[in-house]
């Protein structure tokens, strides 16, 4: 068949949840259908079962299709860690660390590492999806480009431009778009989309004949707000509200365990949090920077960061290492996954500058442990039993980090791989290194109970997950002419 992509006037347009949706009515098709995203900048990432990481978005998209996550699906993932340095993975593996300029001087070698993947998809799928990444209008960064149409060109592949009409501007960006793109490169974009309209659409049908007229793109469709789209994980931690109430229609009926979670400056693989915010006896509160961690909370969690010494500096300027010392000592408790557990030790050390200038700084001190960052990173998917409840986990591990020290002898885990995470003697203070825990029922009810927290018996979460992605496909299915779009995919297509 062929290959269709889906390009934004802007980052969050919605790309990655339309070509999640895609992917889906695809294989309702009867088509083998692949994601492909060339170029990822994200600290969300996904470990593969064969190993590699790539963004956890295309890890969705991945589900969604039917297909078994591996690094061909996003072969240049950019992790920023500091705000002047990312670390850069090719093929699911580290490649280096960034700083300004180093990425922006030859592309040509990673665009050819990108069509290679590319074409391994497109020669073991009927149908690949391609999500491009921010926005194809910056024009600054088009003689380089591998994301958007850098891309499109080189792989001759029909592009599909998404507006979000809920950010406001949808009719100038679109507009906008055509007016600064190539000549060659508006060429390949064949129609465009609306996403995330509130309302009756037929207000809006003077605006689609102006965009029609003044960029010679048909629309393809006017895609509604889809409320069940929050039910997936976002890729930005920008999304999250500052406090996400119960969706309970009677949030006093039931005792709400509230669970304090810091935004840290890098923060990483934060969908750890969607199956806790899915519980309608949890509130979780975000605290953002400039604002202190609220007293009156059961519990404090640590997300994932991609950089632990970069994030306890982060803290300590936020005042929130106080915060979360005090809670600590009032007798609250505190739970890190990964970098956050690290992060609430008593030291953190990267003799070899893996985190970013080689240092050696405090931790938080309430889990007497000690972290080293190695050189090579671990990535794996991790499966166990929990030595507190004794249910079986599944998740997965990314991390530079090595832990040691007397509070990892009261380990959570037990995994194929060894004792994971551990605890402080009265238990109050824990923390894994081990990503995805609380997406396992049964592990999450347990864990729930234990701090006095009424769960949902009946959600599943992975289930409802499910739900979501067919529920998104079949609006989708309402709102886009998808024949249109897969019809593109069957033209015939010359790269240059």
């Amino acid at each position: 068949m062929g290959a269709i992509m889906i390009q934004g006037t802007a980052s969050s347009a919605g790309k990655s949840l339309l070509v999640a949706g895609l992917c889906r009515l695809g294989v309702r098709r009867g088509l083998s259908v692949s994601p492909f995203k060339p170029q990822n900048m994200s600290n969300n990432a996904a470990a593969c079962p064969d190993g590699g990481e790539i963004g956890r978005a295309q890890a969705l998209q991945a589900r969604a299709a039917g297909v078994i996550p591996h690094p061909d699906l996003n072969p240049i993932l950019i992790k920023p860690q500091s705000d002047r340095t990312a670390q850069l993975v090719v093929n699911g593996t580290p490649y280096g660390l960034l700083r300004p300029g180093d990425y922006l001087t030859d592309r040509g070698g990673l665009l050819d590492l990108v069509i290679t993947s590319f074409d391994k998809l497109k020669a073991n799928h009927d149908l690949v999806v391609v999500e491009g990444a921010g926005s194809p209008a910056e024009t600054n960064l088009r003689s380089r480009d591998i994301a958007n149409m850098g891309f499109a060109r080189r792989a001759g592949v029909p592009v599909f431009l998404v507006g979000d009409i809920d950010r406001g501007g949808v009719i100038a960006s679109l507009v906008g778009t055509h007016t600064v793109l190539e000549k060659a490169d508006v060429a390949l974009i064949k129609g465009f989309i609306i996403n995330k309209f509130r309302g009756d659409p037929s207000i809006f049908d003077s605006a689609v004949s102006l965009i029609e007229e003044r960029t010679g793109w048909p629309c393809r469709g006017i895609v509604p707000w889809i409320a069940q789209a929050g039910h997936l994980p976002s890729e930005d931690a920008v999304s999250f509200p500052e406090a996400v109430e119960s969706s309970s229609s009677e949030p006093d009926s039931v005792p709400r365990l509230r669970i304090a979670v810091p935004l840290l400056s890098r923060i990483s693989n934060h969908d750890d949090l969607d199956p806790l915010m899915a519980e309608d006896g949890v509130e979780c509160v975000m605290v953002r920077p400039g604002r202190p961690i609220p007293r009156r909370v059961d519990l404090i969690l640590l997300l994932g960061t991609k950089s632990t010494i970069g994030d306890l500096d982060f803290c300590r300027e936020q005042g929130w290492d106080h915060d979360i010392i005090a809670h600590a000592r009032s007798g609250g408790h505190v739970f890190g996954i990964c970098g956050g557990m690290q992060m609430l030790g008593c030291s953190v050390e990267d003799p070899a500058g893996v985190d970013g200038p080689v240092r050696q700084v405090p931790g938080l001190g309430l889990l007497n442990i000690r972290t080293v960052m190695g050189e090579t990173k671990i990535v794996r998917e991790s499966s166990g039993i929990c030595t507190v409840s004794g249910e079986e986990v599944h998740g997965y591990e990314i991390h530079n980090g090595r832990s040691s020290g007397p509070d990892l002898v009261r380990p959570l885990l037990h995994l194929a791989s060894g004792p994971d995470g551990g605890q402080s003697p009265d238990g109050r203070i824990g923390g894994v290194q081990v990503h995805g825990l609380f997406a396992n029922d049964r592990y999450r009810r347990a864990w729930l109970t234990r701090l006095g927290a009424q769960s949902d018996q009946y959600l599943e979460y992975e289930t409802r997950v499910e739900a979501a992605l067919d529920e998104l496909a079949s609006a989708l299915e309402e709102a886009i002419d998808v024949e249109a779009l897969f019809q593109e995919a069957l033209e015939p297509t010359v790269r240059p």
